[in-house]
């Protein structure tokens, strides 16, 4: 398997941006024996929210990351057996509720977790996947009151 390793700048994100009013919040430590971001946080569907998340931009200033020669992206993580959205948007959406996603679980031990671009559907947009014209992605504790936490050590784009 081939890999290329990204470098991600995440960023916290919350539901309080839309009056939401779940909390949590970023950290960079050492996480089981790993150096990794951490998400922590406490989902609440009060007050119409239901999120948190950390995401990050595939180019500092935005612009599009072509990962078409690629087959999907592989996450080094570890959390708290819970299952976590994938995001990815593209140059094609125009509306924050549109994205690409796939899920995945959260396990209580380090691995790779193997994320395909062939898995990622669209939601709530007629708009197709294109792996060339990437630029954002994250991973979302979303949907449901929970404590979230998850730790992620590293984010490759792999091919088989």
């Amino acid at each position: 398997m081939d890999t290329h390793r990204l470098t991600p700048d995440w960023e916290y994100v919350a539901d309080t941006v839309m009056g939401g009013v779940s909390t949590g919040g970023l950290s960079v430590e050492s996480y089981q024996g790993r150096q990794a971001t951490v998400l922590r946080g406490e989902v609440s569907l009060d007050n119409n929210g239901g999120f948190v998340q950390i995401a990050t931009d595939l180019n500092p200033v935005g612009s599009l990351y072509d990962a078409s020669t690629w087959d999907g992206f592989a996450l080094e993580i570890c959390g708290n057996d819970a299952t976590y959205d994938f995001r990815l948007r593209t140059d094609a959406l125009s509306r924050p509720w549109q994205s690409f996603r796939t899920d995945f679980i959260a396990p209580d031990t380090w691995q790779t977790v193997r994320l395909p671009f062939a898995d990622v559907t669209p939601h709530k947009t007629d708009a197709q996947f294109d792996p060339a014209r990437l630029r954002r992605i994250g991973i979302l504790a979303i949907g449901r009151e929970m404590q979230a936490e998850i730790a992620v050590a590293s984010v490759h784009l792999y091919r088989s």
